[in-house]
């Protein structure tokens, strides 16, 4: 199967994202990060590989967690990324992407954080905060 392109840019245009995909999956996360990070749960193009960033003068990335980093536009302020900070994983924002429209929405993580107050209506496969991170800790051994 051909990798698709995928081309994302922050709401000034400063920044501009090009990344390959295998699928064209959406995860949500509910953590209180990056609720607070974005305004909301964070939908993420999950898989993105061979990423290239221009624009890179206005890129800030904040060090959010001993494993983790996130992109954003220092001049709009849009959040663009996850990433490790090895780089080996990156969660493109779907909200940045153009020409997603086809996407699927994969799964939720951190479900066990989100505010009762909000329900995605989507049939996803849901993960806790432990659950998902316990996936990190088998690949490892």
């Amino acid at each position: 199967m051909a990798k698709r392109r995928l081309h994302a840019h922050c709401l000034c245009g400063d920044i501009k994202i090009d990344a390959k995909v295998d699928r064209l999956r959406v995860s949500v996360c509910h953590c209180d990060t990056c609720r607070r990070w974005c305004g909301g749960p964070f939908m993420a193009i999950e898989g993105a590989g061979d990423v290239t960033i221009a624009g890179i003068d206005s890129l800030g990335v904040y060090a959010s967690s001993e494993w983790g980093e996130r992109g954003s536009c220092k001049r709009c302020g849009s959040a663009l990324f996850f990433r490790t900070k090895d780089a080996s994983h990156y969660g493109l924002s779907a909200m940045a992407c153009t020409d997603i429209d086809d996407a699927e929405l994969s799964e939720q993580i951190f479900i066990d954080s989100k505010p009762s107050w909000y329900d995605l209506a989507n049939d996803t496969k849901k993960l806790t905060g432990m659950e998902f991170l316990a996936q990190f800790a088998s690949d490892e051994g």
